[in-house]
Order: C-alpha cells, then structure tokens, then sequence
C-alpha cells in the first residue's frame, strides 16, 4: 500500500508508527524497551515507504521521531546481528551482499524522496540509527543525545550506508574520521557546535519543534523544496560551473509554477502567499 493510500485509511506499518500531523508525516521506530533498534523487516518498509513518497502529494515533510527518550539503537543484535554472522559461517556472501545493498537503499530512497526529513534525536542514536538522522535534510537534537558510528565497535568499516560520503561534507573530514574510525559517542554540544545538529531542544520539545519546522516547510512551495533538495544531492558531484549553470535550469522551472505566481501576488497585496505545491 503506498503511504497516500496509507494516510487517506488511517493504516498502520508493520514495522514502525505513522501518523500525520497535517501534511507532516511523523515516523516513529517500534520497540523501546530495546531502544527501538531496525530489522531486517523495517529496514526494508523504511525504503518502500520512502521510495512511495515520490508518490505522494498528501505528504509535505516527514519527521523521525524518537520513542520514549531514544531514537534508534541500530541494527537489532539477535535479529540483524546474529543471522549476518550464521551468513558469514555459511559462506554465504550473496546473503551479506543483499543486506548491506538494502540498507544502503534506505539511504538513498531517503535522500531521493521529495520531501524535507528532519530527525528530532534524543538519547541513543547509534550505528544504523546515526545513519537515519545522517540521511535526514536537518537535524534536531537533545542535551542528551548521543551519536555514535560504531561499526568498528563490531569488527565493521565505517563506511556503511554512505557514511564516508556523507558525515564529512556535514561535520568536515577529520571530525568524519575520527568517529568513522573511533565509533566513539559524539556529544550533542559536539554535534551541535560541528554542524550536526541544527539546533538543541529540550527532550519534552524536540518532537514538537521538529513537528513545528517541518510543518513551515510543508506550507511553503513543495515543488521548490523538491528541488532545492535534488540539487544538494547533485550538485556534490558537479564542478561549480556545471553547478551555477544547473541551478539556473532549476530555478528556470520553478519560475513556471503557479506558486512562483503566487507569491509575487501576495506580495503585491502584502499578503502571505498561500503555496499549494503546483
């Protein structure tokens, strides 16, 4: 069921909360007594669900949501863990492969999907976990988050899920590797002051200002949110002419909608201009 069909029934994932918050979808991991850590399962209606938000012009922004003061422990140890290493002793590469393909996919239906993430972090938020808020446009944390990158803690590579890719172009590449290489907690002052996190909340508040600055972006030009949110992710790969010049071909389509219409009217009758995302 895509997430539009989702929302307009009221339907619950198999694996994971969601609820709307007008046109905000709030997603929240299942299971706190372990911290709310990922499957194999919700791994992959993570993906699905993100790949069907190309689809879905009900759904604004998304918000990740913590569950009972953590926001996500990682991979689940006897669920996750404990059948990569029965792979690994069965010879089975394949089986690992398909794995580590599928996460990565989680990642980049993520990052491809139209809408603003922003990841409201408290507490744990570690190894697979650290990846979700990583993968998220912003971030907003509490005093008492702790990030960590512990792939090394098991015996993996940092470089999982895009992580090399990924946390230096966010908090540079020395601070990357020292986590990527340490997996060591990054205080949530640390994250803060590197550029982590966009801001601090307190933990009763941060699902509700995350809520909140999600629900500005979702009043605002979704289509042009869209794009400013494609041309991040590819302007990483293209020198700064190609990038000036694919800005202007961007810009160039947003100017032919009715929203760019829109709020030169409102500006004009000095009124807020109201977008609806056309």
């Amino acid at each position: 069921m895509t997430v539009t069909a989702r929302a307009m029934a009221g339907l619950q994932p198999a694996h994971f909360d969601w609820r709307m918050e007008g046109r905000v979808a709030v997603v929240r991991l299942r299971r706190p007594e372990r911290k709310n850590p990922l499957t194999f399962e919700s791994y992959a209606e993570l993906r699905d669900t993100f790949r069907d938000l190309s689809h879905a012009d009900d759904v604004r922004a998304v918000v990740l949501a913590p569950n009972e003061g953590n926001f996500c422990s990682g991979g689940d140890v006897h669920d996750i863990i404990g059948p990569l290493v029965a792979m690994k002793n069965a010879g089975d590469m394949k089986g690992l492969l398909a794995f580590t393909r599928m996460t990565g996919d989680l990642v980049k239906a993520m990052i491809a999907c139209p809408q603003p993430i922003v990841a409201a972090v408290d507490g744990v938020c570690v190894g697979a976990g650290a990846i979700l808020a990583m993968a998220s446009d912003l971030r907003f944390g509490t005093p008492r988050a702790k990030t960590a990158f512990l792939f090394t803690r098991v015996g993996l590579a940092g470089c999982d899920m895009g992580a090399c890719a990924m946390l230096p172009r966010i908090i540079g590449q020395g601070r990357a590797a020292e986590l990527l290489y340490s997996g060591r907690s990054m205080a949530a002052d640390e994250g803060e002051r590197w550029g982590f996190f966009n801001r601090l909340c307190d933990p009763a508040d941060v699902e509700a200002s995350a809520i909140a600055f999600a629900t500005r972006l979702a009043e605002g030009p979704s289509f042009a949110h869209g794009m400013t949110k494609t041309m991040l992710r590819q302007e990483w790969s293209l020198g700064l002419f190609e990038a000036i010049e694919s800005e202007a071909q961007a810009q160039a389509l947003c100017m032919q909608t009715q929203d760019f219409e829109r709020a030169y009217h409102a500006f004009v009758k000095k009124e807020r201009p109201t977008f609806e995302g056309d």
